[in-house]
Order: C-alpha cells, then sequence, then structure tokens
C-alpha cells in the first residue's frame, strides 16, 4: 500500500512539474523570439521601453520554471534525493524571497508617498545623463507613461534639473511629439510652452494604470505561492517516501 501510495505521488509530481517545464520551455522561447526576430517585431517592441523591459522579466521567468520543472521531473522519475533536495531547496529560496520581498514592501511603505518621489526626483533628476540610473529610469517611466515628473511639470522647479539646465523649464522626455512642429515644438516645450508637455504627475498615471491590474496581480500571487507550497509538500513527501 505504501508502495503504490508513493509510485503514485512520483507520477503526480512528475505530471505537475512536466507543465512547469513546458511552461518555462514557452516563456523561453517567446523572449529568445521577440529578441532575435528577423522580422522587425524587436523594433517595435523596443519603441515601449516598458514592453523591452517585460522581454527580459518573461526570460527570467522562463529560466527559472524551466529549471524548476527539469529538478521536479528528474528527481520524481529518477528517485533521486539529490535533485529532490535541490529542487526543494529551490523553490523555499524563492518563496523566502517574495515573502522578504512582501516584508520590505510593508515596512517602507511610508516611503511611496507623492511627497518622497517628489523630493528625490528634485535632488537627483539630471535630465539626458543615460549614465544615471536614477535619470534613465525616470526617462523610461515618462516616456512610458506620458506624463512629467511625479505631480506635474512644476516638480522642476528649483531643482537639481534647473540647476544643470538654467535654459530649460523640463526635460525633453516631458513633450508631447508633434510631427508637424518636430524639434521646434520641443524646444518650446522644454523652454517655455505648457502647449506641448504633458501636464499629467507620473504618481498619477501610474496608479491608474496599475488599479486596473491589482486584483488580476493579488489572484496570481495567491496561485503562485499555492503552486509553491504544494510543490514543496510534494518534494519532501517523495523525498521521505525513497529509500
Amino acid at each position: 500500500m505504501e508502495g503504490d501510495c508513493l509510485s503514485c505521488m512520483k507520477y503526480l509530481m512528475f505530471i505537475f512539474n512536466f507543465f512547469i517545464f513546458l511552461g518555462g520551455s514557452f516563456l523561453l522561447g517567446v523572449g529568445a523570439w521577440v529578441l532575435v526576430d528577423p522580422t522587425g517585431f524587436r523594433e517595435i517592441v523596443a519603441v515601449n521601453p516598458l514592453l523591452f523591459m517585460g522581454v527580459y522579466v518573461i526570460l527570467a521567468m522562463g529560466a527559472m520554471l524551466f529549471l524548476l520543472g527539469f529538478l521536479g521531473c528528474c528527481g520524481a522519475i529518477r528517485e533521486n534525493k539529490c535533485l529532490l533536495l535541490f529542487f526543494f531547496m529551490l523553490i523555499l529560496f524563492i518563496f523566502l524571497a517574495e515573502l522578504a520581498a512582501a516584508i520590505l514592501a510593508f515596512l517602507f511603505r511610508e516611503h511611496l508617498t507623492r511627497e518622497y518621489f517628489s523630493r528625490e526626483l528634485k535632488r537627483h533628476y539630471q535630465g539626458r545623463n543615460n549614465t544615471d540610473v536614477f535619470t534613465s529610469t525616470w526617462n523610461v517611466i515618462m516616456t512610458t507613461f506620458d506624463c512629467c515628473g511625479v505631480s506635474g511639470p512644476e516638480d522642476f522647479d528649483e531643482s537639481l534639473f534647473r540647476l544643470l539646465n538654467p535654459n530649460k523649464m523640463v526635460p525633453e522626455t516631458c513633450c508631447q511629439w508633434n510631427s508637424y512642429l518636430g524639434d521646434a515644438g520641443v524646444e518650446q516645450c522644454m523652454s517655455s510652452s505648457a502647449a506641448f508637455q504633458h501636464n499629467k504627475g507620473c504618481y498619477s498615471a501610474m496608479v491608474e494604470y496599475f488599479e486596473a491590474y491589482i486584483y488580476s496581480a493579488g489572484a496570481l500571487a495567491i496561485v503562485v505561492l499555492a503552486v509553491e507550497l504544494f510543490a514543496m509538500v510534494f518534494a519532501m513527501c517523495l523525498f521521505r517516501g525513497i529509500q
């Protein structure tokens, strides 16, 4: 009876991890295809920095799921304690990392305020300096969400950006591109004209964008945590059952 139970658990774990393996392979394939696609799909994605970063997230997730599925399948079907232990430790590490991220997000939630981001933007944003991580990150955010500053263009008043660029009111990433006026419109935007500026702040734009996905993200997080817990239980039960 115990042998039948162990055999059943072994094949259940194999099937479970085989689907994880297939999912990881699919994500790896999609990410690799976008990066090397000769038909120009990469250039289309690259226009939106958020989508382009998403490609690397897909590749990382695909690689992780591929490795987990492979270890789980091989460990289960070969009844290899070493592989099962490695699988369990990897799942446990991911679970603890997610738990630590959730705790840190809760502890530092007071820093995720509009005032905090405005203060940091005034102190550190430089404009077109792509070698500075803070500046380049904000450039990506403002370009992706068609926004300007944290609360609006006024965030650049009395800022480091104005100190470094005294003739510019706002950076180029705050400007609406006008195909008729072209570069002239961008120059007017940066110098004085509010007509060519994105007047909406990035804080509001990002909150509105992610608000639509918050319930889906929460449900997905619960599903992922449940899958990880089941995987750990399966791995430990099978590990203990193998002679």
